[in-house]
């Protein structure tokens, strides 16, 4: 199966035409006020335009109420909403029923005890996505450029599909996508020369990794 590859996080036509072209599978839009990649809803409509059919479009929002939701749809009409805040089961339920998309739920990591969530969202959520749990004094739940112990889903067993972010970069990708057996990667701040500043060639090489190392474990697989 294919590996998926996000790039979220954009904000400017050019970063966004980059990632598009580089070929990634999905593009992350951000909509919380706090973080440095907040997206107005004017700039997401215009950059949903340019994205066409080229990619899935995925709005990340943490714990946003139903006339926000219903602004991003009007605005994006996003395939996918990314849910990064503390919704719970039953909210995330009535988010997919109000919105009539699949929603990815973020699970912070920390710790083991952190997968316990798991069987609860996998009744409601399309797929997991796995991050650092950021620390008690951030301002915003992700997006802050640190991994986690990926081991910690060495034996996960989630009939989900399910992706890992969380300080991902070029450079340990492979490694993560090697240990964590998963299905899709997420990146923002790996490839940022500055918080909420999308670097083309960063992208570029994200992407190109990212597919050596499906490619490398494909022939792995083989032998």
């Amino acid at each position: 199966m294919s590996l998926l590859v996000k790039i979220g996080g954009l904000s400017t036509p050019e970063t966004l035409e980059t990632a598009l072209e580089a070929g990634a599978d999905m593009v992350g839009f951000v909509f919380f006020p706090p973080s440095p990649r907040h997206l107005s809803l004017e700039a997401g409509r215009e950059l949903s335009r340019q994205v066409k059919r080229r990619a899935l479009k995925v709005a990340l929002t943490v714990d946003a109420d139903d006339a926000t939701l219903d602004n991003i749809m009007d605005a994006l009409s996003p395939d996918i909403f990314q849910l990064h805040g503390t919704e719970s089961v039953a909210r995330l339920r009535d988010i997919r029923q109000r919105v009539g998309r699949p929603v990815m739920k973020v699970v912070p990591v920390a710790t083991s005890a952190d997968l316990a969530v798991l069987p609860g969202y996998a009744e409601v959520a399309e797929r997991i996505l796995f991050d650092a749990r950021a620390p008690k004094d951030a301002t915003r739940p992700g997006g802050l450029g640190a991994p986690f112990d990926w081991h910690l889903l060495g034996n996960l067993e989630l009939a989900l599909p399910y992706m890992v972010s969380g300080g991902l970069s070029a450079d340990n990708v492979a490694e993560a996508v090697r240990v964590t057996r998963a299905g899709g990667v997420d990146v923002s701040s790996g490839v940022e020369s500055a918080p909420g500043v999308k670097d083309p060639e960063m992208i570029k090489a994200f992407i190109r990794a990212a597919r050596a190392s499906q490619d490398a474990s494909q022939e792995l697989s083989v032998r």
